[in-house]
């Protein structure tokens, strides 16, 4: 599986941004699928999780009710929608695939990452 996202940028404090995470591969449509983000000198920390079909959807507390994630299964993409943004958000966003069934928070734990893209929120 190759993931390719996009959709960072800089924004203000409060606003949205949406991310794309393009899934390349036959079994895309089995593959749990995930964001994470980094932000200089921290550890890779989980955002947000979706099962296949997209059943089931698991968010960091810090982004419960701000962030959602879902998936196009026709279109081989996962989104994550990111609304009243705040500096702490500010990080390199990744995505990540895995065939196993479950929404696993350690970053160790998923096999496929995308490049990352960058989300910056000034206030």
């Amino acid at each position: 599986v190759q993931l390719q996202a996009s959709g960072g940028g800089l924004v203000q404090a409060g606003g949205s941004l949406r991310l794309s995470c393009a899934a390349s591969g036959r079994t895309f449509h089995a593959y749990t699928m995930g964001w994470f983000r980094q932000a200089p000198g921290t550890e890779r920390e989980f955002v947000a999780g979706i099962t296949w079909p997209g059943r089931s959807t698991y968010y960091a507390d810090s982004v419960k009710g701000r962030f959602t994630i879902s998936r196009d299964g026709a279109a081989n993409t996962v989104y994550l929608q990111m609304n009243s943004l705040t500096n702490e958000d500010t990080a390199v966003y990744y995505c990540a695939s895995d065939p196993g069934s479950t929404v696993m928070t350690m970053a160790r734990h998923w096999n496929y990452w995308g490049q990352g893209t960058q989300v910056t929120v000034s206030s």
